[in-house]
């Protein structure tokens, strides 16, 4: 299996390098029940990875829940900002980040999450997360006109490196499905680290898919390898 060499890496940030998503499915299943629904595993499948107004719509439109955006999104803001103050690292995160990091290479986060929202998440990870170039936040960035699956975000996010790479020299990691879609359709590669839910159908667009990060092997896409002291 041969890769196409990058000089620029992205990551996604929710179920990537920060474990939340479980959270997310908690408090999507909760809001459900209060209304006697339930939060099938199709509907999260259609979730996973899109910005807060789109998670509001599918959510609402899939459970047929009597809710407006704005009320779903206030519920749910409200218990994310509650119960996601000091989420985990995601096994490989630290390392590869600082790893890519010492070894110079260009890094960024293209997340789906608000600006408000990332930063309470990301407040007991500030030193990780000081080590890339620029975070763009989906859900309020206003030049992100289109949340994944769409590519605006990945466009977004290489345009804000100072060298502007094209985007066939950037590599994405993500572990939704619709992010993976987002970044082929921007002309990335991407490397799918997915839930065990994800069927095999919908980790076909990605280049190559990982259990997890500490299965990542940077020499593949022509970055500089682990070494023994890594």
């Amino acid at each position: 299996m041969t890769f196409q060499k990058v000089t620029h890496v992205i990551f996604d940030m929710d179920g990537l390098l920060i474990e939340s998503e479980s959270v997310y499915n908690k408090i999507i299943c909760e809001i459900a029940a209060d209304y006697g629904k339930v939060y099938d595993l199709k509907t999260k499948l259609k979730i996973l990875g899109t910005p807060e107004p789109d998670t509001a719509r599918i959510a609402i439109e899939e459970m047929n829940l009597p809710l407006t955006c704005e009320e779903f999104l206030k519920i749910y803001r409200k218990r994310v900002d509650e119960e996601l103050t000091n989420p985990v690292l995601m096994p490989g995160a630290k390392k590869l980040v600082e790893h890519l990091h010492k070894h110079k290479i260009p890094i960024a986060v293209a997340t789906s999450s608000a600006e408000d929202s990332m930063k309470i998440k990301t407040q007991n990870h500030k030193e990780l997360f000081s080590l890339f170039h620029h975070i763009i936040c989906g859900s309020t960035d206003p030049e992100v006109k289109h949340g994944k699956p769409a590519p605006d975000i990945f466009l977004v996010c290489a345009s804000k490196f100072p060298d502007k790479p094209d985007p066939s020299l950037c590599l994405v990691l993500e572990d939704a499905p619709n992010g993976v879609k987002g970044a082929r359709a921007a002309g990335m590669q991407a490397v799918l680290v997915p839930n065990e839910d994800v069927s095999e159908e919908l980790r076909k667009p990605a280049n190559l898919v990982l259990k997890s990060l500490l299965d990542f092997k940077p020499e593949l896409f022509g970055l500089p390898p682990f070494n023994d002291s890594d």
